[in-house]
């Protein structure tokens, strides 16, 4: 990358087509991102339309993954470059220029990367995609697109795999331990009824069951999960099995 005086930067791309748009694909320090990104582009400072329009916490949370050197995002930024880049292709040097400004590129996909981005201390080479010419119909049917037919890996799927990524809480461990045991221990009362990694009709998935003992975590915060399983299976068999409560009734 080459930034000149007139505050001009330069990169080397390659020129991608499909269908009927093109597209350059570089890598791009996140410090620049955050410089020529908006997500707003009726605003001059960027920093402006992330806030007003994307979730802090969510962007906090990418630039502390940054901060703390956890990992690695390598998906790629979308962005439209506007009139304000003036953006040139260099056939002969396969690489882009345009002007640095507050709003050279409007973000039609990876808008929380880029604020997160711009809040975390280190710097990090980003893939990222540059359509040029678009009209403001293309951008929007590219933004509707990209946001629809992508799918995203379901809750219960990431919930059963933290384990193996070792990125568990405690309270998420206790959980993953809890729910396998209904699922898997012999006279559970949710046995055949616990759907793991995905959801199913009338079964009960890991997202759901985890909202449920979230909201008594505090009881079993500090149990081993065997105790904390016969605790509340012996509560549920009073709801579901009819035979005590027959006892009860006389």
């Amino acid at each position: 990358m080459k930034q000149a005086a007139d505050d001009r930067a330069t990169y080397s791309v390659s020129l991608v087509t499909q269908g009927k748009h093109r597209f350059y694909t570089l890598t791009m320090p996140s410090e620049m991102l955050a410089k020529t990104c908006t997500v707003d582009t009726r605003v001059d400072n960027p920093m402006d339309g992330f806030q007003r329009k994307l979730d802090e916490r969510r962007a906090e949370d990418i630039a502390r993954y940054i901060d703390e050197g956890l990992g690695t995002i390598p998906t790629s930024i979308v962005l439209s470059a506007q009139k304000e880049a003036e953006l040139k292709y260099e056939r002969s040097k396969r690489s882009i220029t345009f002007r640095v400004t507050p709003r050279s590129f409007l973000i039609l996909d990876g808008q929380h990367r880029v604020f997160g981005f711009a809040k975390a201390r280190s710097s990090l080479r980003v893939p990222v995609v540059i359509y040029n010419d678009l009209s403001r119909a293309d951008e929007c049917r590219l933004f509707i697109d990209i946001n629809t037919k992508q799918r995203p890996v379901p809750n219960e799927l990431l919930l059963d795999i933290k384990r193996l990524a070792e990125t568990e809480t405690d309270e998420e461990e206790l959980m993953k331990d809890m729910f396998d045991m209904f699922m898997n221990e012999p006279g559970s009362p949710l046995a055949g009824r616990m759907s793991p990694a995905s959801r199913a009709r009338g079964k009960l998935s890991r997202v759901t069951f985890n909202a449920a003992i979230h909201g008594v975590w505090s009881t079993f915060e500090a149990s081993d999960p065997k105790d904390a399983y016969q605790f509340l299976a012996a509560y549920l068999h009073v709801w579901i099995d009819p035979t005590p409560a027959k006892y009860l009734r006389g």
